[in-house]
This record gives structure tokens, sequence and C-alpha cells, in this order.
């Protein structure tokens, strides 16, 4: 099933725009920003990019388990904020032209199946070819050592590694394919423009990783794009990006420092 266009609000241009321009300030656009301000400072470290790492989930209050956990879930749902904005301003949409809201992007459990099934599917090939992007890119020298964990030993680590990479999926899915897509179109985007928009500011909010992760992503986000028109839903895409999100967070907590081909900060 392909995306259908998305109905024009009753906004005019210049409102929309601002209220996308806010959406990604107060999330990714603001993310990307930070991102390329940390690159900029990694190319002008001493040393190569490879030398350097930059942690996912880390710490927030070392020795105390309990206030760490308390900021660990601060951070997760602080970070859902800008998807619920996204919400309401379908919701406005829907109330405005009597049309589908989140449902109108694919957020919704109305195909569980399909959404499970084609999810694993695409994290299975994004994920595998992932890994050798990523490994690849850091022997060359061209990215940073990624280090997805660095929590403590406690009970709630894996919980809150999956916690967090759940939110992730959700974020970055919901604002940069649907909400974005949809936005982009009523504003008079051409396809091109949209995929290319959609695609550049996932890879820009990845540029900490380093040259790798920032191409990794923009092919990630090609990719993720056609699938949207194609199937007309994002929750696939949100599956897959959260099951590579959790083999990435609890695998490297699983195995870092046991096996060597893993690099490790």
């Amino acid at each position: 099933m392909a995306a259908a266009a998305p109905p024009r609000v009753g906004l005019p241009e210049g409102a929309l725009r601002r209220e996308l321009l806010l959406v990604l300030g107060l999330s990714l656009g603001a993310s990307g920003v930070a991102a390329l301000i940390s690159f900029t400072g990694s190319l002008t470290r001493p040393g190569g990019l490879a030398d350097q790492s930059a942690t996912l989930n880390g710490s927030n209050a070392p020795g105390r388990p309990w206030l760490d956990l308390a900021w660990q879930l601060f951070g997760i749902t602080t970070a859902l904020v800008p998807v619920l904005l996204v919400a309401h301003l379908l919701l406005r949409e829907r109330a405005e032209l009597a049309g589908p809201g989140m449902r109108g992007i694919g957020f919704d459990l109305r195909r569980p199946g399909f959404d499970l099934g084609w999810g694993a599917v695409v994290a299975a090939g994004i994920g595998g070819s992932g890994l050798l992007l990523y490994l690849g890119a850091h022997a060359a020298g061209a990215n940073v050592t990624v280090v997805p964990e660095s929590l403590p030993d406690v009970w709630w680590k894996i919980p809150v590694l999956i916690l967090s990479a759940v939110q992730n999926a959700v974020v970055e899915e919901v604002i940069v394919v649907g909400y974005l897509l949809r936005r982009l179109t009523q504003l008079g985007w051409g396809p091109v423009g949209v995929l290319l928009g959609s695609s550049l500011l996932r890879g820009s909010y990845h540029l900490y990783q380093g040259i790798g992760g920032f191409f990794g992503n923009v092919a990630m986000g090609v990719i993720f794009v056609w699938l949207y028109r194609r199937w007309g839903r994002v929750m696939p895409l949100v599956v897959a990006h959260a099951l590579i999100d959790v083999v990435a967070f609890v695998g490297y907590a699983l195995l870092a420092g046991r096996v060597d081909w893993l690099p490790t900060a």
C-alpha cells in the first residue's frame, strides 16, 4: 500500500514552515547542530577519529544506582515529548480536515503482524550491513569508537537499554519520516527534495560518529523513505530501528571486552 498524498491543512504555508522549524528545533534538528559541533571538535582534536569515542548510554550518577535510574527514565521520557507534540499537531490537522491524524503516518497497532514481520526483515538487512560499514569505517579512521553503553552492572541495565532503543526508534521514525515527509510534501517539496531532506537530516544528527556514521545513516534514510512510501506506514520502520538498536546496545553490553573484533574505548 503506497502512502497517500497528505491533505492540505487549513494553515498558511508560513505557519506550517514555522511549525516544522519549531518541531525540528526542539528535537532532531537541534541534535544535528550538536552533532556537527561535536564532529568539528573531533576533527580538530589531536589524533585520528578512531582514537576518540562517543558514548550513547552512559551513567548520569555513578555509584548511585537509584538516582542513576531516575535520570535514565527522565531522559527517555522527556525525549519523547516532541513526538507528543507531533501527535498534537496531527490531531489538530485531523480536527480541521477530518483527516487520519497519527494513523495517517501509520503509527498505530492496526497491522501488528505486518509491522513486526517486515520490521524484523529490515532490521536484519540494515543491521548486518550497518555493522560491517561501521567496522570498515572505524578501521579506515573515518569513525570514532562508538560505545553504545557504559552503564553500571545493575538490575535495570538491560531494561533501560531496551527502553532507550525504543525511544530512539519512535522519535526518529515518527519525526524524520512520518511527520517530516508529510509537512514537506504539504509545503510543495517534490519527491526527490523530500527524500534528500529526510535522509540528510538523519545523517546530520549521527555526524558525531564520524564520516562513516553520516553516510551510513543517509543510506538508511533513503531506504526508510522508500519503504515508507511503499507501505504507507511508519510502524515497521519503528520496529526495525528498535530491533537494530536493541541488538547494538545489549549486544555491546554482553560482548564488549569478550571478542576482539568489536572496538571498545
